[in-house]
């Protein structure tokens, strides 16, 4: 199901004020990459980058077009590691914010 226009702006409006809420965004997208959860983390990262520079910047700041990282981040698309990690890399440069995997002990499942 699509994103109307009024939640993405919802949620732009919110990031633009809530640097907690921006933040957030960036390290649930990163996380949900550590966790193979790619389909999770395009969403997040589009939402982030529509949220925060705009994919003109980001496009510019990793050699690549607007375009093509609109369609590497979008439903369809599959961006290589490559590119994935230049995305991130350099959110995270404009946040101003580094983030770190942390190994946390796997939660107890139900015996069967």
């Amino acid at each position: 199901m699509p994103l109307t226009r009024d939640f993405r702006e919802t949620v732009k409006n919110r990031a633009e004020r809530d640097t907690k809420f921006r933040n957030g965004l960036l390290a649930e997208a990163l996380e949900a990459i550590v966790r193979g959860e790619l389909d999770v983390a395009k969403i997040l990262l589009r939402d982030y980058i529509n949220a925060t520079e705009g994919f003109e910047s980001v496009g510019n700041a990793i050699g690549k077009s607007p375009k093509s990282v609109m369609r590497m981040l979008g439903k369809d698309g599959n961006p290589n590691a490559i590119n994935l990690f230049g995305v991130t890399r350099h959110l995270q440069k404009t946040a101003g914010k580094t983030f770190r995997v942390v190994p946390v002990k796997p939660t107890e499942t139900a015996k069967t």
